[in-house]
């Protein structure tokens, strides 16, 4: 079920899919993709979804946006919980399981890892990573400090419901069916 509120705005070129709802005064730009197929998608008032941003809400994480947010071109959110008044700057990804408190900034090319959860006023540098519950920030040169707290968030079992030892083919083929509808 699609709901737009009638003071939002959806450009003709935007995708909506699945269970979406949009409220007062949000703006989707052209290229968007909101998919709530999986599971779905709630963003707030005065949100902004700019062009060719991606979406996607899950079955047991939803993508829910609460009020005043930007998210930037080419950004990435697939089930997570975004607060109110949140800058998500151009090609960013959260991750499921991700919750992102009230004030942050999230700088471009930034990403928050599944399961993580970053403190209001958190500010996300240019590129950086951020993991853990609560989050830490890591530079991009820093991987053996990051994966040590990386990999107990278990990024296979959140995104495909596998085990990190299950074969990419065996992934892919799960992605491949669950994504048949499109």
């Amino acid at each position: 079920m699609i709901d737009v509120h009638p003071s939002a705005s959806v450009a003709p070129s935007a995708i909506l899919t699945g269970d979406v709802s949009i409220g007062p005064s949000s703006r989707i730009l052209h290229g968007a993709v909101l998919n709530g197929d999986l599971g779905p998608i709630t963003i707030g008032s005065d949100v902004l979804v700019m062009e060719n941003a991606v979406l996607r809400g899950r079955a047991t994480t939803p993508l829910t946006l609460g009020d005043a947010i930007l998210v930037g071109p080419h950004a990435h959110l697939n089930g997570a919980t975004v607060e109110d008044e949140v800058f998500i700057a151009t090609g960013v990804s959260v991750f499921a399981g991700a919750r992102v408190g009230t004030g942050c900034e999230l700088r471009i090319n930034s990403v928050l890892h599944v399961n993580s959860a970053l403190a209001p006023g958190t500010v996300v540098p240019i590129g950086w990573i951020a993991a853990g519950d609560p989050a830490q920030l890591f530079s991009p040169d820093r991987h053996d400090e990051l994966w040590a707290v990386q990999e107990p968030l278990d990024f296979p079992r959140t995104m495909y419901g596998v085990d990190r030892a299950t074969p990419l083919r065996e992934i892919m083929r799960g992605q491949c069916e669950a994504y048949r509808p499109h």
